[in-house]
């Protein structure tokens, strides 16, 4: 049986693409706290793209619960499906390929997206493509502007910091990535010290607007290395709060946020250009979760317009996690042939490269 859909969806994939007809993907996300379904043509024109946060869910918790966003996952991914292709005027007969996030991410939410996929591919003989959640992130920017190679792509989300460069499409050098916390990570973690609720990155980035970055902070420059680390600068801040607390002092919250969030994106866009400098690209992508941060997207672009480098960053709709970003990576994959079969499963670590 399992050679015979294996026979259908190879079959399925070779006739579209011999009909020279538009590819419609449909893409599943579950790797954190959305669940989410997309309908994408040719991988750049989405049709639909539904996303069920679990914001409220969680924010009592301070953080995402792996076993509550699992069971969101299940209560909510059939619908979801059935809403993104209802919204792009579909159905199963209609769809190409399934393009499923299978990793990195939590495991018991990954598994019920994969289960999801798989179980459509199976019963419809439509061809399955296993996707990377950063690669999706990095495919957001294709539907701003299509992608010139060789280019830089500056990874920056609540588990990923990475600078990875691509030679052409579907490949990933990672050049540096954190050592300890990723960016989002301390951007939650300095909100929970400020008694800020879960996300906490979006009131940081608020707040820091509204103050003077005043506080010597340390920069992790991590010399000889394209690597980044932000957990002494994560340490550092809960120190300045402890040692005013004992002195009897108040620190402004504006002022802290400012700070702290301008050493976090000093280091990133200085690490950004020295290895454009090193590897001269046409291109400098933004992507992930933090790529919605008002000063990180003003100082990549401040300092591109000085340099004359092209930067793309994805619409603030695009840069939290969603299916079409998966959808889009996964036309990449369907492309070159290179499909999944029923023996795939969810993979919390998965590497990029």
């Amino acid at each position: 049986m399992t050679n015979n859909w294996k026979q259908k969806a190879y079959q399925r994939r070779e006739e579209a693409l011999a009909a020279n007809k538009p590819i419609r993907i449909l893409g599943i996300e579950t790797s954190c706290d959305e669940t989410s379904a997309a309908v994408v043509e040719n991988g750049t024109v989405i049709l639909s793209n539904i996303i069920s946060s679990q914001i409220e869910s969680h924010k009592r918790f301070g953080g995402v619960v792996p076993e509550v966003a699992s069971r969101h996952h299940v209560e909510n991914i059939t619908v979801i499906i059935e809403q993104a292709l209802r919204e792009a005027d579909c159905t199963f007969d209609d769809i190409d390929a399934i393009a499923v996030t299978y990793g990195p991410g939590l495991v018991g939410a990954l598994l019920v997206g994969v289960a999801a996929a798989k179980a459509i591919s199976f019963a419809r003989g439509i061809p399955l493509i296993g996707v990377h959640h950063i690669a999706g992130h990095i495919y957001a920017n294709r539907f701003v502007k299509e992608l010139e190679f060789p280019l830089v792509a500056l990874v920056v989300s609540g588990g990923h910091t990475e600078l990875v460069y691509m030679k052409e499409h579907g490949t990933y050098e990672i050049i540096g990535q954190t050592r300890d916390d990723a960016v989002g990570e301390a951007y939650d973690k300095v909100a929970r010290s400020l008694g800020l609720p879960y996300p906490g990155g979006p009131h940081i980035d608020r707040l820091a607007h509204e103050g003077v970055p005043s506080i010597p902070l340390p920069r992790a420059w991590l010399e000889g290395t394209y690597d980044f680390s932000f957990s002494g600068l994560k340490s550092a801040v809960l120190n300045t709060l402890h040692n005013a607390a004992q002195r009897g002092e108040t620190i402004e919250p504006q002022t802290l946020a400012a700070s702290f969030q301008d050493s976090v994106v000093e280091v990133l866009v200085d690490k950004s250009f020295n290895l454009i400098q090193e590897r001269p690209v046409k291109q400098l992508l933004l992507a992930g979760g933090v790529a919605a941060n008002r000063g990180l997207r003003s100082a990549l672009a401040e300092r591109a317009e000085r340099e004359g480098v092209e930067l793309i960053i994805p619409p603030l709709s695009l840069c939290t996690d969603n299916a079409a970003m998966i959808a889009g990576a996964g036309y990449i994959e369907y492309k070159k042939g290179k499909l999944a079969d029923m023996s795939l499963n969810g993979i919390p670590g998965l590497p990029l490269q």
